[in-house]
């Protein structure tokens, strides 16, 4: 399945059906009487979060969405069926921007979430609301209110527990296919990753989520290279985890170059917990292992892990301190979720 996390789309909400005039004509009855019914409401459209998707690759190839018009209203006080409405159905963590591509109008989180995006045109009343004591045959009725057109952007933001960072051919897609079932490309050349992976990694009985993302370059949060267009998916992600080729010259430029990117990324991505790690350390003696590690403490201001995902060594330390770091966030999130959801 392809990989789609951005795409336009255009929508249109069903107008309500019309009035009718209408009088009461039955054999004896001279005087029946106004009897118009009212017009149908139109269709509405709306947004849901389904479970199974992590893309947008369908609104590739439908991208207008028109709901129903109600129908006009009938004789004998007969009202006008309502318009159908229409569902998008999109992945958990899809956002929905304005045409301007920045207001957020809603940020859709959790499956089965439901939100109505352009609501139906209310039908129009028919000629028997009109009548009054001193109206007693009125002729007139109200045509039905006109649906809403909207142009809105989709802009989904995969959700995963644990966010891979770090230059291209740090290793990122080696330890997802390390440790879990996700089979992402793996080459030795730049930018093999061409799209997010998701895989679901387990450790000490517990299972959590990391998302892998193409390599990030100097220059990415300006457009350069591929990682701009996909650093918002790490945004949701409660750990990031750096990896540092231990095989690189130039460990603590590498590692420098990595967090610019997340400070000139803006939001809260620069300040979420992180754990860093020299990667690929199979390949390094003990006294480089030494050498790089400090440098990299050194650049980073706090404590390095080694690993290498071919030889898996390391791994479950690293998993079990991912772990933790998941824990303590999910801690810090429920006083905050809690006082949200008490009303005095």
């Amino acid at each position: 399945m392809k990989f789609l996390d951005l795409c336009k789309v255009y929508i249109r909400s069903g107008a309500g059906g019309g009035g009718c005039i209408s009088f009461r004509r039955e054999k004896y009855i001279e005087y029946g009487g106004p009897d118009g019914g009212d017009g149908g409401g139109g269709g509405s459209v709306w947004a849901e979060a389904v479970d199974g998707l992590n893309t947008l690759i369908d609104f590739r190839y439908q991208q207008h969405f028109f709901a129903k018009n109600g129908q006009p209203g009938m004789g004998k006080q007969r009202t006008g069926k309502d318009g159908e409405d229409i569902v998008l159905r999109v992945p958990v963590g899809t956002e929905i921007l304005d045409e301007d591509q920045e207001t957020v109008i809603v940020d859709i989180t959790e499956v089965g979430q439901r939100v109505e995006l352009a609501r139906g045109g209310n039908g129009g009343w028919g000629n028997l609301h009109f009548k009054s004591a001193t109206n007693q045959a009125p002729r007139r009725s109200n045509p039905g209110q006109d649906g809403v057109e909207r142009t809105l952007w989709l802009r989904l933001k995969l959700i995963a527990d644990v966010g891979l960072l770090g230059l291209p051919n740090a290793g990122k897609s080696t330890f997802l296919a390390a440790t879990s079932n996700a089979r992402p490309k793996i080459a030795d050349y730049p930018f093999t990753t061409l799209h997010p992976n998701l895989g679901v990694v387990g450790v000490d009985n517990t299972e959590f989520v990391v998302a892998d993302i193409p390599g990030l370059i100097e220059g990415a949060s300006e457009g350069r290279g591929l990682g701009d267009l996909f650093l918002g998916h790490v945004e949701r992600c409660a750990v990031l985890l750096h990896l540092v080729d231990g095989t690189s010259e130039t460990v603590a430029e590498d590692y420098q170059t990595i967090i610019a990117e997340l400070e000139a990324y803006g939001g809260d991505l620069a300040e979420k917990p992180r754990v860093t790690v020299l990667n690929k350390v199979d390949a390094l003696d003990e006294e480089e292992r030494v050498e790089k590690r400090k440098e990299l403490e050194k650049a980073s201001g706090g404590p390095v892990m080694m690993m290498s995902g071919v030889a898996r060594e390391g791994v479950t330390e690293v998993l079990r301190t991912l772990r933790g770091e998941i824990d303590d966030d999910r801690l810090r999130q429920k006083p905050a979720e809690e006082a949200t959801a008490w009303q005095p």
